[in-house]
């Protein structure tokens, strides 16, 4: 070969026939396929196989614990030292402890009427009873909205308080540590915690605070979440199935059989001195109230969870709003993994089993194997060992399993079985970036402190109709820009992916797959479009 001529490593032709850059590309393939691409696809399928029956046997495990909970265990009130707490005649209210209650904000314009409201109505005496208003808003409009909230209680002769900080450090935990540091916190036993668009009944305390004033071992008691606007629109419905399971079924099994649990950051009653012993409130991941959770529990704390036990709250109802809650609903958890995994193993004060339980069960398969292996099984392998059909995957695996683990996970809302269907495409999507978010976590990546606060609208959801005319260009032109604003490229492109997979089996495929990779294919341009939180 001459100098200057390029090298060509695909031949030109082979046995005398000539092959163009298709037909070269198609040889490579051919090449590379057998010793390398069918090997390691053949890996993948045994490790998402291997993956697919850690969940199955957890989601089996927590099926078979909440039915003996809910037939044989006897309820909270009969399980731990329980006695209501009632006003003395002589003593007046001093035999109820003094409760401070938490309410941080962050340019919460919509919502911050609720949670105020609702502490400022819980009904615990006034004299026994501390409200404090963490304001971290950037908008000195709305700073002065909550401000002016919180003097018109404190004239009606509420004990509330509004605070600010002068650096806004930590997030949320910043503020929640900032408001323990107050001089008149130092005579509160118990702290509720509530975000702005929590709005708990008027007994909340009086029926969770007897749990911690008869248990002395006991740190915490969080309540259930029950969502308002659950009906808003088909996101709505899809992130109630998600989360009804986990309050329902997870939740429930953590306190039933190891009391230990993550603090949902929401609606919970902790001891003051937990919270203390356990290092207070660190900012150094996203998810701090799981991070002052599994640091109390390695301590020996315990945990409570009252199903019963109600507050109201809101889901997020735009796309943007949901995949920004997700991402540090998953980065979080993965980092905290990261950061506290060889403190879980060195912990000499919990039982081993519990150690397993923290580990494997409530980090490593829920929070890593879950999010992962529902998305690179469904929407990655299994569609490639369809383009190559030297690959097996054994039926179970994409069909039984995953339908087992379907039902499983229904028991939670059994007023939305019928749209079981769309809600497991649904969440093959958000598992795109789910195992995005995991991934960043676990290796503390660019976005892993990342914190959007979720956008809550309130009551603003059903006033549409206030919205005033204007110039019909100007709307063009807004319209234009909102749905270019709303394209997910990510999601596209990999509808795109499972439509090519879904023709090439239509045509050459023996497994019928191409019906799945189709219904798949277009949640994932729903999606990628942006049209999801406005489907009812």
């Amino acid at each position: 070969m001459e100098e200057g001529e390029p090298k060509n490593f695909i031949p030109d032709s082979v046995n005398g026939l000539s092959y163009g850059m298709p037909g070269q590309v198609k040889l490579l393939w051919e090449v590379i396929k057998a010793p390398f691409i069918v090997p390691l696809l053949k890996l993948s399928v045994y490790i998402c196989l291997a993956m697919s029956l850690m969940l199955f046997v957890e989601r089996l495990y927590m099926c078979v614990v909440i039915i003996l909970i809910k037939l044989f265990w006897k309820k909270p009130e009969k399980r731990y030292n329980y006695e209501p707490i009632q006003e003395d005649i002589e003593l007046g209210s001093s035999n109820f402890p003094i409760v401070l209650v938490q309410i941080p904000m962050f340019n919460e314009k919509e919502v911050y009427k609720v949670s105020i409201g609702a502490a400022c109505g819980l009904s615990w005496p006034s004299d026994r009873l501390v409200i404090q208003v963490l304001d971290d808003s950037t908008d000195p409009v709305i700073k002065q909205m909550v401000k002016v909230e919180c003097e018109r209680w404190a004239s009606k002769g509420v004990n509330i308080t509004y605070q600010i900080r002068e650096k806004r450090r930590g997030y949320k935990a910043g503020a929640l540590k900032e408001g323990l540091k107050r001089s008149y916190v130092k005579q509160c036993e118990y702290v509720a915690i509530f975000d702005a668009d929590f709005s708990p009944e008027a007994d909340f305390l009086r029926r969770a605070i007897p749990f911690l004033v008869g248990n002395p071992q006991l740190a915490l008691v969080q309540a259930r979440w029950r969502f308002v606007n659950w009906n808003e629109c088909l996101l709505t419905r899809m992130q109630e199935m998600s989360l009804d399971y986990h309050f329902k079924v997870e939740q429930e099994v953590g306190s039933g059989t190891h009391a230990f649990f993550g603090f949902n950051g929401s609606a919970g009653v902790w001891r003051v001195s937990a919270i203390n012993e356990a290092g207070g409130w660190k900012d150094r991941t996203t998810v701090e109230d799981m991070d002052l959770a599994v640091r109390a529990s390695l301590r020996g704390w315990k945990f409570l969870y009252l199903g019963d036990l109600q507050a109201k709250s809101e889901l997020p109802s735009t796309l943007r709003a949901f995949r920004f809650q997700q991402h540090r609903w998953c980065c979080g958890p993965a980092n905290l993994f990261r950061k506290m995994l060889m403190e879980i193993v060195r912990n000499k004060k919990v039982r081993f089993w519990k150690k397993v339980h923290i580990i494997y069960s409530f980090f490593f398969v829920r929070k890593i194997i879950a999010h992962m292996v529902t998305f690179i099984f469904y929407s990655v392998v299994l569609p490639l060992t369809i383009l190559v059909p030297e690959v097996d995957v054994p039926i179970w695996g994409p069909a039984y399993i995953p339908f087992i683990i379907t039902i499983l996970n229904s028991v939670g809302t059994p007023r939305s079985l019928h749209l079981l269907l769309y809600w497991t495409l649904f969440e093959n999507v958000m598992a795109l970036h789910r195992t995005k978010a995991t991934l960043i976590g676990l290796f503390e990546a660019g976005r892993v402190n990342e914190w959007v606060v979720t956008q809550k609208l309130g009551d603003s959801v059903n006033n549409n109709n206030n919205n005033k005319p204007g110039d019909a260009s100007t709307k063009n032109k807004t319209n234009v820009t909102k749905a270019i604003k709303k394209l997910n490229l990510l999601e596209l492109g990999f509808g795109g992916f499972l439509f090519i997979c879904g023709c090439y089996d239509y045509v050459h495929g023996k497994n019928n797959y191409f019906v799945y990779l189709f219904l798949q294919t277009i949640t994932f341009l729903i999606v990628g479009f942006g049209y999801v939180g406005t489907i009812v």
